[in-house]
């Protein structure tokens, strides 16, 4: 690998990486197209997947082909009028209804962690090392993703040399790169350390009994309590808080996902009473409108803004 193409790959984050060979792999392999590819043959291929995979899956396999395409000095064939007709007459004959994560509401977070809880202290007392390591990642997993708003893949990549503690007052967290970070000059984020449902006490008590001193801060880790030295994968964050909520007995849990934590947050301070403003810098987000995708409203169906008129 020559200079250019090492700094080309250090640029192109982990994620876009392994979602754009995996579109190029669907196109050729499952699909059975040609690369490089013409007008026509994109045309039919979104056609063929028109109602089986969602506009959004299509649109980033577009994506994943167009920049095949520019790297190997070919025609960008996506951009083709063809194409862009086929990508909307789709839109319109298969409309995608947004589906939101269940947020997770904060009695259910003290549900969890009261389970977590016992659950490590079950463990140890039975000298069951891996149970007793599981459980008490998970619940410094579970209490950082709420009360930080983080997302799947940024608890997968929390690294324990990036954080630091100042005891009793909270934690901050770096990441060298983020989603939003262009400019690739990282990004920091603080965490508080609270009375109840303490993320920095929880983030303390598993690394310590872990003895993590650097690498990613949540791993795996089998039944003997042996752990991987890679950090858990972000499609795995789903299946595992799933797995937590049904063991702590919280109802519907196959309903919540990685972005659970962020809403559920998110939720949490709208109805405490933080300004959109100050929810946008604590979580990050950049726009208005991706603050409002996380919030629900405190009167949803309008029920009490039109019984009070109605008198």
């Amino acid at each position: 690998m020559s200079k250019v193409e090492h700094y080309v790959d250090a640029g192109t984050r982990e994620n876009t990486r392994i979602s754009y060979q995996s579109a190029i792999r669907h196109f050729e392999v499952d699909w059975g197209g040609f690369l490089p590819a013409t007008a026509d043959g994109i045309a039919r291929y979104l056609a063929d997947y028109a109602g089986e995979l969602a506009v959004s899956t299509l649109t980033q396999r577009l994506a994943a082909l167009a920049q095949w395409h520019i790297e190997q000095g070919f025609p960008d064939p996506t951009k083709v009028p063809l194409v862009k007709r086929v990508l909307k007459g789709i839109r319109t004959e298969h409309p995608a209804r947004e589906r939101r994560a269940k947020p997770l509401q904060l009695d259910r977070l003290e549900q969890a962690d009261r389970w977590l809880s016992k659950a490590a202290s079950e463990a140890a007392l039975n000298s069951d090392r891996g149970g007793q390591l599981r459980h008490t990642r998970d619940r410094a997993l579970l209490l950082i993703g709420f009360w930080r708003g983080f997302r799947g893949d940024e608890l997968s990549r929390l690294q324990v040399q990036f954080v630091e503690i100042v005891p009793g007052e909270g934690m901050t967290c770096f990441f060298p790169r983020t989603k939003g970070d262009r400019n690739l000059s990282g990004t920091t984020f603080k965490a508080p350390a609270l009375k109840k449902l303490c993320p920095v006490t929880a983030y303390l008590d598993w690394v310590n009994l872990a003895h993590l001193q650097n690498g990613p801060a949540f791993r795996s880790i089998d039944r003997w309590g042996h752990m991987a030295s890679h950090g858990l994968h972000p499609n795995s964050m789903i299946p595992l808080l799933r797995t937590i909520f049904a063991a702590a007995g919280i109802e519907d849990a196959d309903d919540y996902s990685a972005h659970s934590l962020r809403r559920g947050f998110a939720n949490w301070a709208a109805s405490s009473g933080w300004d959109t403003k100050s929810l946008m810098e604590y979580v990050g987000w950049k726009s208005v409108q991706s603050a409002m995708r996380y919030i629900d409203g405190t009167d949803p169906f309008g029920r009490q803004r039109i019984d009070s008129s109605l008198g």
